[in-house]
């Protein structure tokens, strides 16, 4: 999936990745962009922090200038009855626009995405962009995650990523089109509805919309646009018993999406716009303790994901995206805590392809005062709007262990803050369990989580093992001296989640006190051989402990100083996969069918998925599943462009069973 905005697809796009020019401009001395000298190339997406936008400069810096010059072909070059838009997936913080010369748009918000109509700006067929960034690296009110205030990375803070750090691309659309839409699944009167925003509504008007399971057509809808505001609701034909409609379902173990089409249409028939989306039918909420999808009570198995690449930092290829979801199912996880991170829309695309359940959170500023409030709220909307249709995201997480929100116990807007986020969220979305401040200080939410690095398997289940030991640990226990709960916040009645522990670092000749010159882990083991076993030791603590509705555990990759990845930040296992994932899924893992398969997926959806189900990565000397997603593009055979460095891509024909073999 190369296409930056997967639930809302056209043909007619052109990536601007690549070479641009460019100036570091530390002082943001320069205000308008003929004083500039642009005198660097930089590669975008890539922020000038990293190795691979060939600058690899981490100094401090108040503004970078960006330019490039496009010549558009026939084919993008909008006609008296179109429009040339373009967009910016991520730009850290602010971001002022112009083209051909002219002033065009302002944006604030490191994270979330914005677009601009270029038409009125265009000059026959050339496009000249100017993009000036404005990321003051010392500001600690404004949305930042992981980015570090120090000139190099320390403890749990990373390099910082400064301006363009997402695809930037131009797309041609007519003057009449679908600027937004979003897809919500009533499961429960077997329903899907589509609310979507129509751009310059022409008179007489028409929506088609088109549903389809696999080849069979669900819906096949035509009405006429009276407003800039489609809503429909659409009944889909209702299997009925419990058994077929699962098949109709989504899960991690059986992940079916819903393919969309949705044409508009003059009165006469004429195509305006055709855009190609998708959904699921899948529900998500709580009944008492427990967290409930589908109806049933279900039991999420985490990794904390950082996202970040040695050299690229927060920046990926679809490829690259693609192996990390395809790691973490075949470690046995169901589920990802994407931290600190809005994630790239190209990864959520495989979180919902694949399977694998989402808490999507918010990159969190480090201090308190009314442009935190102000700057957190509105960057936060964005994303949750942005986001809101992938069925993988099962939790919104507004705040996280109060970063930002550094005095909840003593400051009561703080508190106020953290609550308006919450119920913000619940306004925005109500179809997602939402956490009010994940760790502990936790005055509201739909889910009381915590963070417990405690490394004594014993301990683990003498404060989750049982209903009586929980409410004693939320009470009286504060495992990073924190009270988990606060201000009339009790927790009971809630879904439990341990969502951080564990964090062995395996650190060869380490000792065992935590830590070395190389980096540093809640624990240290020597040898993969080490940690393996202790992470064994953990997850059997933790599968014995029942009052928990799921853990995350700490975390997926080493990230520069943390060394407490199952992989390498090169993506290497630190030990076998399989002895991983048969320890991620549990004693009870056996009494389903989805242990069975090295990605998790039950039986019955194996069987009608196809024989080509997805491509996987694999690096060179380990013996792999070859599996291939149907409908997209065989690649060619063989290390190719953008391939991470050490794998080979590989795939096979749609006859015969699934292959395994070493790769030379």
């Amino acid at each position: 999936m190369e296409y930056p905005r997967p639930q809302l697809r056209r043909a007619a796009w052109r990536s601007l990745d690549g070479p641009w020019q460019a100036m570091l401009d530390d002082g943001a001395v320069h205000v308008d962009p003929v004083d500039v000298d642009f005198n660097r190339s930089i590669t975008v997406p890539y922020p000038p922090e990293a190795a691979a936008s060939g600058l690899h400069d981490r100094g401090f810096r108040r503004r970078i200038w960006y330019r490039r010059q496009v010549l558009l072909e026939p084919s993008m070059t909008p006609g008296r009855e179109e429009r040339l838009v373009l967009h910016f997936g991520a730009v850290n913080y602010r971001a002022r626009v112009w083209v051909n010369g002219r002033y065009a748009v302002e944006h604030r918000g490191g994270h979330s995405p914005f677009s601009v109509d270029v038409t009125r700006h265009l000059d026959g067929a050339v496009l000249e962009i100017v993009v000036q960034a404005d990321d003051d690296p010392l500001d600690m009110h404004k949305a930042r995650g992981k980015m570090d205030w120090e000139p190099e990375p320390h403890k749990i803070w990373y390099p910082r990523t400064s301006g363009i750090w997402r695809t930037v691309w131009i797309e041609k659309v007519a003057r009449a089109h679908v600027a937004q839409l979003r897809w919500t699944a009533d499961v429960a009167s077997w329903q899907i509805r589509l609310d979507a925003d129509i751009a310059h509504v022409p008179e007489g008007g028409m929506a088609n919309v088109t549903l389809r399971l696999g080849e069979r057509v669900l819906v096949a809808d035509r009405c006429l646009l009276t407003g800039p505001r489609l809503s429909r609701i659409f009944q889909l034909p209702d299997p009925g018993i419990d058994d077929a409609r699962a098949l109709w379902m989504w899960s991690p173990e059986s992940p079916q999406l819903i393919d969309a089409e949705i044409e508009i249409r003059s009165a006469e028939g004429e195509l305006y716009d055709a855009v190609q989306s998708y959904t699921a039918l899948r529900t998500v909420t709580t009944e008492g303790e427990r967290f409930v999808l589908n109806s049933r009570p279900y039991y999420l198995r985490m990794v904390l994901d950082q996202g970040y690449w040695p050299d690229s930092l927060m920046v990926a290829s679809s490829d690259q995206l693609r192996h990390d979801v395809l790691l973490i199912k075949r470690l046995g996880f169901n589920g990802v805590r994407k931290h600190q991170k809005s994630e790239d829309p190209r990864w959520l695309y495989w979180c919902d392809v694949l399977g694998l359940c989402v808490w999507a959170e918010m990159p969190s500023a480090y201090g308190f005062s009314s442009a935190t409030v102000h700057g957190v709220m509105e960057e936060w909307k964005e994303l949750v709007e942005r986001d809101i249709s992938h069925p993988c995201i099962v939790a919104w997480v507004p705040t996280n262990e109060s970063w930002g929100v550094p005095e909840l116990m003593h400051d009561r807007r703080q508190v106020d803050f953290v609550r308006a986020l919450y119920h913000m969220t619940r306004a925005l979305d109500g179809t997602r369990p939402v956490i009010g401040n994940d760790g502990w200080e936790a005055p509201c939410g739909d889910f009381v989580c915590v963070h417990d690095y405690a490394q004594d398997p014993a301990v683990l289940v003498e404060r989750y093992g049982s209903r009586e030991a929980v409410a004693y640990t939320l009470e009286h226990v504060q495992p990073d001296r924190r009270r988990i709960v606060i201000d009339g916040f009790t927790g009971q009645g809630k879904p439990l989640f341990l969502s951080e522990f564990g964090g062995i670092a395996c650190l060869p000749g380490a000792g065992t006190a935590g830590g070395s010159e190389a980096g540093w882990g809640y624990s240290t083991a020597k040898d993969g051989k080490e940690l393996l076993a202790r992470y064994q030791e953990l997850m059997a603590a933790i599968h014995r402990c029942r009052p928990l509705s799921g853990f995350c555990y700490t975390q997926l990759t080493d990230t520069f100083l943390e060394k407490n990845g199952l992989l390498t930040e090169d993506r290497v296992p630190k030990a076998p996969v399989e002895a991983l994932a048969v320890a991620t899924r549990g004693p009870d893992a056996n009494l389903y069918n989805w242990h069975l398969d090295p990605l998790g997926h039950d039986e019955r959806w194996r069987l009608r998925r196809g024989p080509d189900f997805p491509i996987e990565w694999t690096r060179v000397g380990e013996t792999a599943e070859v599996l291939a997603y149907p409908g997209e593009r065989q690649p060619p055979q063989g290390p190719g462009p953008g391939s991470p460095s050490g794998f080979e891509r590989r795939g096979r024909g749609a006859n015969g069973p699934r292959g395994r073999r070493k790769v030379a």
